[in-house]
């Protein structure tokens, strides 16, 4: 009997012009993203703070991201996309042009809290712009996409930031500058504003009535997920607060810190875009579960390391399992948020990085210098824990995303 022709495989569309450039423009804010990244070790080596007093002051900046992603999501839904990614960026750029000059402790502590509030304003902005200009069926790939250019970022900062730090912090404050005001100008440019006007076809809602954020904190299923978005994001502010605590104390440089980080990025940059066609056969809840759980062995492993090498290996398992989050996370949130509301869904989603970002080092720096290696048991916990929590909720979530997704395609009919 003849074997039958296998079809050809079809290339996947391409992504719109538009989304590129706001890719390019995150890539490269993050890219220059060293301030944050070696906050801790500048405050104690530069300004000579202690552990905890350090945790309070880098706390501080998530303190204000938390304000600054409500604020960004609703300027996003209200003002449009392009004008908030660009306020943000410029505003970065002076409060970094100032921070560097400062060396009382409570006026970096407000600077700081300022630059958390400014920085992260584009953020939500940006994914509800990505959301805006690409396909439905294509928007997985898209922020697969992006993650990948955020992490390849991430990691070039942490690995320039260590080499910049030890050669001079204050060039390391005007790079930083730079690469948020050259962010904000290939945006001011380059990229259209995507903000719709109209009636929704999910809501039924006219403008300039998008909702508020109470009807997102009284979406069960939603907020469900965005608790347990918290408990991951607690995991994984450890690696810009208290890990660079642990590894100072084990004898360890700042190179060594941004290069064991650096190891792990490249593992994402490799292989980050081959995750979709591995994961795509189950459930998201079930690869939730296993990403955190994965997570929370590798940071509890660190109770153990004490050495570059073991450092490396501890980075290398969380990595590994991370990457299987970012497409089912961002799925999720396009499968639960209505369109005229993207800002707001996605500044909330957010507010649990910003959240972390403010208690993982303000309770890791007390919990570090107190209890010593048993604060990464605790941290495993927290990633064993989500992960039983996303086995538990993701039934109730899938309904809810099957639900508004019969609602979006009767609406469009009646809107025909």
């Amino acid at each position: 009997m003849p074997r039958r022709a296998s079809s050809p495989r079809t290339k996947p569309p391409r992504l719109p012009y538009q989304f590129w450039i706001i890719w390019t423009s995150l890539l490269i804010n993050k890219t220059g993203g060293f301030v944050m990244v070696m906050m801790t070790i500048y405050l104690t080596d530069q300004r000579g703070l202690s552990p905890s007093m350090t945790g309070i002051v880098v706390g501080a900046h998530g303190a204000g991201a938390i304000g600054g992603m409500l604020t960004g999501g609703v300027l996003s839904d209200r003002i449009g996309r392009k004008k908030t990614i660009v306020t943000s960026m410029f505003a970065t750029t002076v409060v970094l042009s100032v921070l560097v000059v400062v060396d009382n402790v409570f006026a970096i502590a407000g600077l700081v809290a300022i630059l958390g509030f400014v920085s992260v304003m584009a953020g939500p902005a940006s994914v509800a712009a990505i959301a805006d200009v690409v396909e439905p069926g294509e928007r997985s790939r898209a922020f697969n996409i992006m993650y990948w250019a955020q992490t390849l970022g991430m990691g070039a900062a942490t690995l320039l930031g260590g080499l910049l730090a030890a050669f001079s912090f204050p060039l390391l404050f005007a790079l930083d500058a730079l690469s948020a005001l050259s962010a904000g100008l290939l945006v001011l440019f380059g990229v259209r504003e995507s903000l719709s006007r109209g009636t929704d076809v999910v809501t039924g809602e006219p403008e300039p009535d998008r909702g508020t954020l109470g009807r997102v904190l009284r979406d069960r299923p939603y907020m469900l997920f965005v608790g347990l978005t918290f408990m991951q994001a607690l995991m994984f502010s450890q690696t810009s607060s208290t890990l660079p605590l642990a590894m100072t104390a084990d004898g360890l440089s700042e190179t060594q810190f941004g290069t064991a980080l650096a190891i792990g990025t490249a593992l994402v940059v490799a292989g980050q875009l081959a995750v979709p066609r591995l994961i795509d056969r189950f459930g998201k809840a079930q690869v939730l579960a296993v990403s955190l759980a994965g997570s929370g062995l590798g940071f509890g492993l660190l109770g153990f390391a004490d050495t570059f090498a073991l450092y490396v290996s501890c980075v290398l398992v969380w990595t590994v399992a991370s990457m299987l989050a970012a497409p089912p996370n961002a799925t999720i949130i396009a499968e639960l948020s209505p369109g005229p509301m993207r800002g707001r869904y996605q500044g909330v989603f957010s507010v649990t990085f910003a959240a972390a970002a403010f208690v993982a080092p303000t309770a890791g720096g007390f919990t570090l210098q107190y209890l010593g290696d048993w604060h990464w048991l605790i941290v495993a916990l927290v990633g064993v824990g989500a992960a039983a929590g996303h086995l538990l909720t993701g039934p109730a979530r899938e309904r809810a995303a099957r639900e508004r997704a019969a609602l979006t395609a009767a609406n469009a009919v009646k809107a025909a």
